[in-house]
C-alpha cells in the first residue's frame, strides 16, 4: 500500500487487461483513487501522492501486459481518464466545502480560503506534472506511450481542470459580490444613521426656534421671572 493505494492490485489489473477493457480500467482507477483520497485532507501534496502512486502502478502493469504500443497507450489513457474522473469529485468536494464559507460571508481576504481557491486552479497542472514524471521515469518504449498520452493531455486539457478553474472563478466572483454587498450594507446603514441624526437635529432646532418665537430664549424667560 502506498498513499492508500493497493498498487499490486492495480498492477495486476493493467497487466491482465485487454485492449477492449478501457472503460473497466478507467472505472477501476477512479474508484481506487477516490478510495485513497477519502478520509484525508485534500491538500495538493496528498492528491499528488495518490496520483503518483496510481501512475506508477499503471505504468508497471502496462509494461507487463505484452500488448502492442498502441494498446498500451490506450491503457495509459484509461488510467489518466480515471484519475481525471476522481479529481472531478475532489473539485466538487472542495466546492461544497468552500461554498459554506462563502455563504457565511467569508471573503478572499482570508488567507486559508484564498489558498484553497488558488489550489483548485492547480489541479490540471498537477495531473499533467505527474504524468510527465511517469513518462520521464519509464523505459524508452513505455515512455513513448506516456509521451503520446501527455501530448493529448496538454493539448486538450482535463475535465477536472476545466471544472476546477470554473469553480474557482465562480467562488471568487461570489466572494467579491459578497464583499460589495457587505460594503453596500455598511454604507446604507451609515446613510440611515446619518438621516436619522439629521432628522433629530432638525427636530431639535425646530423646537428651539418655536420656543424662541413663542417667548424668547430660555435665558430671557428666566430674567423676566425675576
Amino acid at each position: 500500500m502506498k498513499a492508500g493505494i493497493d498498487q499490486d492490485a492495480l498492477i495486476e489489473m493493467f497487466a491482465s487487461a485487454t485492449a477492449k477493457q478501457g472503460q473497466q480500467l478507467r472505472d477501476g482507477v477512479r474508484q481506487a483513487t477516490l478510495a485513497a483520497l477519502q478520509g484525508r485532507e485534500l491538500s495538493l501534496k496528498n492528491i499528488r501522492d495518490v496520483l503518483s502512486a496510481v501512475t506508477k502502478a499503471a505504468s508497471a502493469g502496462a509494461a507487463q501486459s505484452g500488448l502492442p504500443a498502441m494498446d498500451v497507450e490506450n491503457l495509459l489513457d484509461s488510467a489518466v481518464a480515471g484519475m481525471d474522473d476522481a479529481l472531478l469529485k475532489a473539485v466538487d468536494a472542495n466546492r461544497v466545502a468552500l461554498q459554506q464559507f462563502v455563504d457565511q460571508g467569508v471573503g478572499l481576504q482570508e488567507k486559508q480560503l484564498k489558498k484553497a481557491v488558488d489550489d483548485l486552479e492547480k489541479f490540471e497542472d498537477m495531473l499533467i506534472g505527474v504524468v510527465k514524471k511517469s513518462a520521464d521515469a519509464a523505459s524508452a518504449q513505455l515512455g513513448a506511450s506516456w509521451g503520446h498520452v501527455l501530448e493529448k493531455l496538454q493539448a486538450g486539457g482535463t475535465v477536472s481542470g476545466t471544472q476546477a478553474a470554473n469553480t474557482a472563478e465562480q467562488l471568487a466572483q461570489q466572494m467579491q459580490s459578497a464583499m460589495r454587498d457587505s460594503r453596500a450594507a455598511g454604507l446604507k446603514a451609515a446613510q440611515v444613521l446619518a438621516e436619522s441624526y439629521s432628522a433629530l437635529v432638525s427636530g431639535v432646532l425646530i423646537g428651539m426656534s418655536d420656543a424662541i418665537k413663542q417667548g424668547g430664549s430660555p435665558a430671557a424667560k428666566a430674567s423676566r421671572k425675576k
